[in-house]
């Protein structure tokens, strides 16, 4: 099983046990509130369980959909994941989920600094981008804090749960990665 650590949690594979710890934040619709999913049904956030379980076995692997456990608590408390969009141009997107309880303790940056550390030094990718929705300044703040620049504001881009939303384009490249960590 694949797995890395934080100073605070494990960034692992998911297991079939995990399904209850998952249905926790998945259903709530304040943490779905501004992702295209959600708020899943305990169907949905088991078909994602396992749909992540048996994207870890693909070879090579093009995504690494992880649980995001806190070690004090033995408990997930969201997701994470970082999928190679094209291999050739070594590209990653990144994208996370967490329940609610644990917002606002720097464990996302925690977690997203460690999965673009991943990215970089061990995957070797050149870039690393993610999205979010203008509205969610939570996640905004976590991707600045991890160093990602803001590379466009698209509008009107997606139409999620009735309405259009405008989105953030956020990324990285190693060589910004690299001298951020000295």
């Amino acid at each position: 099983m694949f797995q890395i650590a934080t100073e605070r949690m494990i960034l692992r594979d998911w297991q079939s046990g995990d399904f209850a710890d998952a249905c926790l934040y998945a259903a709530d619709p304040e943490v779905s509130r501004y992702m295209e999913w959600g708020p899943n049904s305990e169907r949905e956030t088991r078909d994602f369980v396992y749909g992540a379980i048996d994207s870890a076995r693909e070879k090579p692997r093009r995504a690494y959909e992880l649980a995001v456990e806190l070690k004090a608590e033995k408990k997930v408390i969201g997701g994470i994941g970082l999928a190679i969009k094209d291999p050739g141009y070594s590209t990653g997107f990144l994208g996370y989920a967490f329940n609610r309880d644990y917002w606002g303790q720097g464990l996302c940056s925690e977690a997203s600094l460690e999965m673009l550390r991943f990215g970089f030094e061990d995957l070797e990718l050149h870039r690393v981008f993610a999205t979010c929705d203008t509205r969610n300044d939570g996640s905004r703040r976590v991707l600045e804090k991890c160093g990602m620049r803001r590379e466009a504001h698209f509008l009107e881009d997606s139409h999620i749960k009735g309405a259009w939303r405008d989105s953030y384009l956020y990324a990285i490249l190693k060589r910004e990665w690299l001298l951020r960590a000295v």
